[in-house]
């Protein structure tokens, strides 16, 4: 089995890039059957999206625009605030919009960035998200219609995912393995 270190923490490979290029062509095909007659609008959340929105839109066949933005989050008093740092750019009134994530976890960003979108007036939000942590979920979504993988309470590194910034880059997903 692949393994790789990044600093003191040890990584095995849990999901290839076949298997991560194989998802995404199904996505692809739900998201062209769904919204054929539509002309949606990509949001990408940086950082972590830009691998899996890159090969996502390389199956997209429909026409439709992107636009991105960058959340941060840090600790307040007694909750975690998130900050958009970098807004969508356009008009977005009467859009349908498809979030693309990394990894859906508890759901903080992801509840901030549909409030945001909300106020824009868009007329549907869907979300496709790479990974998501069902048993990490804070909160109630009718609207991730998108899944590439579910994992369970696991940190994950490559494919636009970080540890500390870094591997990012990795085709693969690895998981942290206690030696």
């Amino acid at each position: 089995m692949k393994r790789i270190q990044i600093d003191q923490l040890k990584f095995e490979l849990m999901i290839d890039y076949d298997q991560i290029q194989k998802r995404i062509r199904l996505i692809g095909i739900d998201i062209n059957l769904r919204f054929e007659e539509q002309h949606p609008v990509f949001v990408g959340v940086l950082n972590g999206c830009f691998m899996f929105m890159a090969d996502l839109m390389k199956q997209i066949h429909i026409p439709c625009e992107m636009s991105f933005v960058k959340l941060a989050s840090y600790q307040g008093t007694n909750q975690e605030h998130i900050q958009e740092l970098i807004g969508v750019g356009m008009s977005l009134k009467g859009r349908h919009v498809i979030i693309v994530e990394d990894i859906v976890d508890t759901g903080n960003s992801l509840v901030h960035t549909i409030e945001a979108l909300e106020k824009l007036e868009v007329a549907s939000i869907s979300v496709a998200t790479l990974l998501l942590k069902p048993s990490c979920l804070l909160y109630q979504f009718d609207n991730i219609m998108y899944v590439g993988f579910e994992i369970e309470k696991e940190f994950v590194v490559g494919y636009g995912l970080d540890y500390n910034g870094q591997c990012r880059n990795l085709q693969d997903i690895y998981r942290n393995v206690l030696d």
